[in-house]
């Protein structure tokens, strides 16, 4: 996370896991060399870390010997220098979503295609998945295979979400947006907004006065508001009005980058300050599932799902 930030690209949260965590950046740097060393910062912290430890089991004259240093249950300090080694050598395995996988990524697309090489590290990632259910089976170890499911998943979403954004690049908001959609006013009650959504399709509203857009109104707040008995409240009471709209000519690339930035479901596209479109991530998804089977081929639901709902990346962390 400190290495992206480096590079100009922000950590939205770290979830921890049993095997140590993971960090979703709101993008992977655009170079294979910017991704190598965001990849190898957290396992290098780990070997730092370890180092230390070690040295301060040497100083205190803690460390006697080699058999000594590979056991669990001596001090403290012994046990966390194991568990940094452990997630040192556990985060280089060449497999997604740990940061071996993107180490594996960022080399190989330095010699081709960078959707090619994320497909080749996806499938070595998934070898390694079969692997450890071979390795669990064998063992009856139930947590090696969980971690098999852990990794075959993430080489899954990987591939889907940089497949996805293959196939998106280039093209502008206005071949995406929806443009057959309902307003609301700033002054219509939140009953109002509650028959429209029930009526139709439509979960996220603009809200438009005069011709502007003065906020939106999505569906999370909808209910949250109907949920504390706020049904005679107009629109303009709980609507969101920080957000940055589109333009028609923005890539779909930026919208979704603007999408993850606002946390919202749903943006405005504006074209001289006139209202022409919504921008949603499952018009993404049905602007690809049109695209493929136009195209003669069949829809990667996998494709689908991370380029229409969540095409923010992931690294392992510590």
């Amino acid at each position: 996370a400190l290495a992206a930030r480096r590079y100009g690209i922000k950590t939205r949260d770290i979830t921890l896991l049993p095997i140590g965590g993971v960090a979703r950046l709101e993008r992977m740097p655009d170079k294979p060399a910017q991704e190598l060393v965001v990849a190898l910062a957290g396992p290098a912290v780990n070997v730092v870390l370890a180092a230390a430890l070690y040295v301060g089991l040497i100083a205190t004259g803690t460390l006697s010997s080699l058999d000594q240093l590979l056991r669990w249950d001596a001090s403290m300090l012994n046990r966390l220098m194991l568990a940094n080694v452990f997630l040192a050598i556990f985060n280089m395995l060449p497999a997604f979503p740990m940061d071996g996988g993107r180490v594996l990524r960022a080399l190989l697309a330095m010699t081709m295609d960078y959707v090619q090489a994320t497909n080749v590290a996806a499938v070595i990632g998934q070898g390694m998945a079969i692997l450890f259910v071979v390795l669990g089976l064998i063992s009856g170890n139930l947590f090696v295979i969980l971690i098999a499911l852990f990794v075959w998943t993430g080489a899954e979403q990987e591939a889907g979400m940089v497949r996805a954004k293959s196939l998106l690049a280039g093209i502008p908001v206005s071949r995406v947006m929806a443009t057959n959609f309902e307003k609301l006013s700033s002054t219509d009650s939140l009953s109002d907004a509650a028959s429209m959504t029930l009526s139709g399709f439509q979960h996220d509203f603009p809200v438009v006065d005069n011709g502007h857009v003065v906020g939106m109104l999505t569906r999370s707040t909808l209910l949250d508001a109907l949920a504390r008995s706020q049904l005679n409240s107009s629109v303009s009471e709980v609507m969101h009005v920080d957000f940055q709209p589109l333009h028609p000519r923005d890539s779909v690339e930026t919208a979704m980058q603007r999408l993850r930035e606002c946390e919202c479901p749903a943006l405005p596209v504006l074209d001289h300050d006139s209202f022409v479109g919504v921008f949603t991530p499952d018009q993404v998804g049905e602007f690809l599932t049109v695209r493929e089977t136009l195209q003669g081929r069949k829809p990667d639901r996998r494709i689908v799902h991370d380029a229409g709902v969540d095409d923010v990346p992931a690294e392992a962390a510590r």
